[in-house]
């Protein structure tokens, strides 16, 4: 085993990317599951971003507007889930799985002309005197944008959630609706708008993988990566802080991984390909055994009254 191959600097630049697209996912269900809502069609967003966005980045040359069309389309999507979940009052988990199901085949279909194209790069934000820093500069000052939209993203979620209006009417909602109902606010309506923040989000971290990580089209190319987000606003307890840990250390440990292999570890490359989502799922599972417990109308129906 040879580690002298090993760029750290380019390791940790590198665990920034591969968190993103899990970070973007996680922080959309994390604002869903605060109303009260449990959407397990996050993979299925996910992947219907990845070919969406990069179908129309390399039909326009653009990669901005292959972001755009992928939150559109994720958040066009997850429409669908919510009025059979809040207008027709089905099943929160079998429609959710049914969703994952759709986006599955449906990137299959649209993403078979695509098979073997490239997508136009996506530039980096180089940042002026920083991005020439030693070490620092590589790891934290030039990246794509959508690396620090999504860090900026989690802040404003995190102040929205805490300090404004709106985010506590968001998470009354989803701790007691019948009561929400009951002092006048929008349960549905709330909701709606939940269901549509996430579905965006969850198609920005698609597009990240298609445009930017991977920069191709690949079948199935998601690979679990909406499963763990899931996983990872459940085990950091709701909370913003611990979604941004969870969802770098599995990043962390994905380009890790990689870097072992490349190295030559005598480990089987099975064993260090599932790594990432067994230690990532221990750790959380660990961190989250003091925390509280998850909004009290998570997963039930809302009959309004009146």
């Amino acid at each position: 085993m040879d580690l002298s191959s090993v760029n750290f600097a380019a390791l940790l630049a590198s665990l920034m990317v591969a968190a993103t697209p899990i970070l973007l996912a996680a922080i959309g269900e994390m604002v869903v599951e605060k109303a009260g809502i449990l959407n397990l069609g996050v993979e299925g967003m996910m992947i219907t971003g990845a070919v969406s966005g990069f179908a129309v980045a390399y039909t326009t040359g653009s990669p901005l507007l292959g972001f755009i069309f992928a939150a559109t389309a994720s958040a066009a999507l997850s429409m669908i889930f919510a009025f059979l979940t809040l207008k027709l009052m089905s099943n929160q988990v079998a429609t959710g799985l049914a969703l994952t199901l759709f986006g599955l085949g449906l990137s299959a279909l649209i993403g078979q002309s695509f098979a073997e194209a490239r997508p136009p790069v996506t530039p980096k934000l180089d940042i002026p005197i920083l991005s020439d820093l030693p070490f620092f500069g590589r790891v934290l000052f030039s990246h794509d944008p959508i690396v620090y939209f999504s860090l900026f993203l989690l802040v404003a979620v995190w102040a929205f959630l805490k300090y404004s209006r709106m985010g506590l009417v968001l998470r009354a909602v989803g701790e007691n609706h019948d009561a929400a109902h009951a002092l006048g606010y929008k349960v549905v309506r709330i909701r709606f708008a939940a269901i549509a923040f996430g579905g965006a989000c969850a198609g920005l971290g698609g597009a990240h993988l298609s445009l930017v990580r991977v920069a191709q089209w690949t079948d199935g190319m998601t690979a679990g990566a909406g499963w763990i987000a899931l996983a990872i606003v459940v085990f950091a307890s709701w909370k913003a802080q611990r979604v941004l840990f969870g969802a770098y250390l599995f990043g962390g440990i994905t380009v890790l991984q990689l870097n072992l292999q490349v190295a030559g570890i005598p480990v089987p490359v099975e064993y260090l390909s599932m790594s990432p989502y067994i230690i990532t799922i221990i750790v959380l599972v660990l961190i989250s055994r003091s925390s509280s417990a998850a909004p009290a109308s998570l997963g039930k129906s809302f009959h309004a009254t009146s």
